[in-house]
């Protein structure tokens, strides 16, 4: 309960019970948490610092509203690196995640001129272009997309693009090995397609990192784009400060 001669908020203290709550999973994701009138009461909090609190959870993502049913616990997001470090599906399987990968579609493309520059290859050179939707738990997680010079792969589009990741593929295959990945970070809203194939509404938000793969010559050989569900993955970063930098 609240403890009313704390010099702590009574605000900031019921944000912390409901948060302990969650987060020892006194409440389950998906469940209902009770209303904002039953906290006020069991806490004697007016209504309107109780809906101040569930306003600020939603915020942080442990919860989620459903108009005219109530709030509820949201599922807890996966936390990765971004994929120059490690692959998603890689670091999905170490944590012990049940993934699939469905080859959606493998086609041959005229280079759209901003995928050519990356490439360093003339606008309307021949591309292979795979697009591949990946399952967490068997709901889908994410969209991939990548363009390689067809010329460079010849019988690409008889690889099995569905049991290893593209890198190690390509690797094996072709003798291509990935040494330096550049790679931007963008948050996005779906479109039609997207919200189609990851089971979202439209402009529902999802976390887009574009990136390039290169050679040890610094020749770029692969260029991708990756669309994850915003509402179930966070990217973590870790900087190390050298001699003399400050960050």
């Amino acid at each position: 309960m609240l403890e009313r001669n704390n010099p702590k908020p009574l605000y900031a203290q019921l944000e912390d019970i409901l948060r302990t709550r969650i987060m020892n999973e006194e409440w389950m994701p998906d469940n209902a948490i009770p209303s904002e009138n039953e906290l006020s009461r069991i806490y004697g909090l007016s209504r309107v610092t109780v809906r101040a609190v569930i306003t600020q959870l939603v915020k942080e993502g442990l919860l989620y509203r459903v108009q005219g049913k109530g709030t509820f616990v949201a599922k807890p997001k996966i936390t990765t690196t971004p994929s120059a470090y490690m692959g998603f599906a890689e670091q999905l399987k170490r944590m012990g995640y049940e993934t699939a990968t469905r080859l959606l579609s493998i086609s041959y493309v005229v280079a759209p001129q901003p995928i050519a520059r990356k490439l360093q290859v003339p606008t309307g050179e021949v591309l292979c272009k795979i697009e591949r939707l990946r399952y967490l738990k068997r709901e889908p997680f994410s969209l991939h997309y990548s363009y390689l010079q067809a010329s460079r792969f010849p019988n690409i589009e008889t690889q099995d693009f569905t049991s290893c990741q593209l890198c190690d593929l390509l690797k094996r295959e072709y003798g291509l090995e990935t040494i330096t990945v550049k790679e931007t970070l963008e948050s996005v809203l779906a479109n039609a397609d997207e919200s189609r194939y990851l089971n979202v509404g439209r402009n529902h938000p999802l976390l887009r990192v574009d990136d390039t793969f290169y050679l040890a010559s610094n020749e770029p050989f692969v260029v991708g784009r990756s669309l994850f569900r915003g509402d179930k993955m966070i990217l973590s970063f870790e900087y190390k400060k050298e001699p003399g930098e400050t960050i």
